[in-house]
C-alpha cells in the first residue's frame, strides 16, 4: 500500500505544521476522505493541512506532552490513509470519525505506560475506593493488580472516562464535549462507574 507520507510505512513523518486555513465544511471533508480511499495524495495533504490542528489538540488534551501527542497523530493519519474508505458519513462527520480514531491512539499509549510511571494513577486508585484501608490496600501490588482487572471489567466508554477524569484530571465539561454527551450523563456514568469499581475492590 502506498505510504501517505512518501516515507517507509513503518516509520512515516508528516508533513510540516499546517498554516492555519479557514475551517472545511463537513461535505467537503468528506469529499477529500472519498479522494484519500483512492490513494490520492494531493486530498491527503489538503485533509491534514484542515484537520491536523484538531486531532494534536485532541490528542495533547489526553497526553499533555506535544512529542507524545505528534508521534499519535502521525500514526493516526496513517490510518486514516489506510481506512480512509470505511468512513461512513451516515454514522459520523468527517472529523468526528477522524478525531475518533486520534482519541484512540493516545487512550491506548496511557495504557500502555509501565507501572510507576507518573500520570496520576495513584489519585486513582484512592478514588476507585472508598473503604477506610482502600489506600493501604492498593499500595500492595496484589491490589493494584485487582484495580486494573476490575478497571478491564468496566464498558469501554466509561473505563476510558473514569481514566481520563481521574487520571489526566479532565473536568465533566471537558468530558462530555469529548464524549459527545450531555454533562448530567457523565457524571452518571462516572457514577456508576465509581460504584461498581468500589464494589469490585471490596474484600
Amino acid at each position: 500500500m502506498a505510504d501517505p507520507f512518501g516515507t517507509s510505512a513503518e516509520h512515516p513523518a508528516p508533513p510540516d505544521p499546517p498554516p492555519t486555513t479557514s475551517p472545511l465544511t463537513a461535505a467537503q471533508l468528506g469529499r477529500l476522505l472519498q479522494r484519500v480511499a483512492r490513494q490520492d495524495r494531493s486530498a491527503f495533504a489538503r485533509l491534514y493541512e484542515a484537520t491536523a490542528p484538531k486531532l494534536l489538540g485532541t490528542a495533547l488534551r489526553i497526553l499533555h506532552q506535544r512529542g507524545w501527542a505528534e508521534d499519535v497523530v502521525q500514526e493516526a493519519y496513517v490510518k486514516i490513509w489506510q481506512k480512509a474508505g470505511h468512513f461512513d458519513a451516515r454514522k459520523a462527520s468527517p472529523i468526528t470519525w477522524m478525531v475518533t480514531i486520534v482519541r484512540n491512539g493516545a487512550i491506548d499509549e496511557l495504557r500502555k505506560q509501565p507501572p510507576g510511571t507518573a500520570t496520576g494513577e495513584d489519585a486513582l486508585e484512592r478514588t476507585a475506593s472508598s473503604t477506610p484501608d482502600g489506600h493501604a490496600q492498593l499500595e500492595h501490588d496484589q491490589s493494584v493488580s485487582r484495580l486494573h482487572r476490575c478497571l478491564d471489567e468496566l464498558p469501554e466508554a466509561r473505563r476510558d472516562m473514569v481514566r481520563l477524569a481521574y487520571l489526566n484530571g479532565w473536568s465533566r465539561a471537558d468530558l462530555a464535549t469529548h464524549f459527545e454527551q450531555p454533562v448530567n450523563t457523565v457524571k452518571t456514568w462516572l457514577h456508576r462507574a465509581l460504584k461498581q469499581l468500589k464494589g469490585c475492590l471490596a474484600p
